[in-house]
């Protein structure tokens, strides 16, 4: 089989933390763009209109290894193209992310409620990476993992890229302690400590995930740590990594996390109550360092507001 070439690197910054969107042209058997102009208004046109993109040709937008094209120059399959796309425009989380930890190879990092991991939708800038990236001057850092947007916590973020593959096998392959705290209801009906197991599903573009009948895709443990005032404090073991996975086997006990915008019920759109955080921590980390052997464990420095 034939391997394709490296990309080369991209000769345009980080804009904001954000990598320029990398573009290679495919091939053009039936000979359909004569122009780099005519295949770039006929990919992306549709998506942002025909007028924007020839505002971004003639403002030198888009930019070829030898710099910007204008769009004139004849097609040729397998060039790369660089360009920053336009930002949405973003409310700023006001909480700032706490490093707990940085060497040489890894931060890692307390998000707080509200910010994204990494960006995705609406959330670019403000989002845990684009924001480490730019206060830490750190412009090649990723994350090994992702934490939910409305949870907060640990996250362990990577500083170089060829490092990366083995802090993110470790998550793949379930090689790393994960706690987690909540507060919920408090339900003296309910049997606990209780292990769940259930199929969830998790449809793109649809808000809640589900459970349904099925193999097991999802493992959690469930600890009552404390009660009082008809709440409880809640000890979450993660066996699996389903997307809302605690949120939904909480749920399904009949003890939805306290301030939860999705389960039992989906809230409508509408602006960000930054005073009601989702009651769910990313508390503990721990793991073998897969590149220097030695056994490592974070805690996280957040605490819930919820059970005071």
């Amino acid at each position: 089989m034939r391997r394709r070439t490296k990309a080369p690197a991209a000769p345009l910054p980080q804009r904001d933390g954000i990598d320029p969107v990398r573009v290679r042209l495919p091939a053009d058997p039936g000979g359909a763009w004569a122009t780099l102009g005519d295949h770039l208004r006929g990919r992306f046109g549709g998506a942002v209109g025909v007028a924007r993109i020839e505002e971004m040709l003639a403002g030198g937008r888009f930019v070829g290894t030898d710099g910007p094209v204008d769009g004139e120059e004849p097609y040729t399959a397998g060039q790369y193209l660089w360009f920053h796309r336009d930002f949405p425009a973003e409310e700023r989380v006001p909480f700032e992310i706490g490093v707990v930890y940085r060497d040489e190879r890894i931060v890692v990092v307390d998000k707080p409620h509200f910010l994204a991991t990494m960006p995705r939708g609406r959330h670019v800038t403000e989002t845990a990476l684009a924001r480490l990236r730019r206060e830490l001057g750190l412009p090649e850092l990723q994350p090994a993992h992702r934490l939910d947007r409305l949870t907060a916590g640990l996250v362990l973020c990577v500083v170089r890229p060829g490092d990366r593959g083995a802090y993110q096998t470790l998550f793949r392959d379930r090689l790393v302690g994960k706690e987690y705290e909540a507060v919920a209801p408090y339900d003296p009906a309910v049997a606990l400590p209780v292990t769940v197991r259930s199929r969830i599903v998790k449809e793109r573009g649809v808000m809640a995930a589900r459970e349904e009948p099925g193999e097991p895709n999802s493992e959690s443990r469930i600890e009552l740590v404390e009660h009082r005032a008809g709440l409880g404090r809640y000890r979450l073991l993660p066996a699996t990594g389903r997307t809302h996975q605690l949120r939904v086997h909480m749920n399904a006990l009949r003890l939805p996390i306290l301030h939860d915008p999705v389960y039992p019920v989906v809230r409508e759109d509408g602006p960000e109550d930054f005073s009601r955080p989702l009651q769910l921590l990313a508390r503990t980390l721990e793991f073998t360092d897969p590149v220097s052997g030695v056994p490592r464990r974070f805690e996280s420095r957040l605490r819930l507001s919820g059970l005071g």
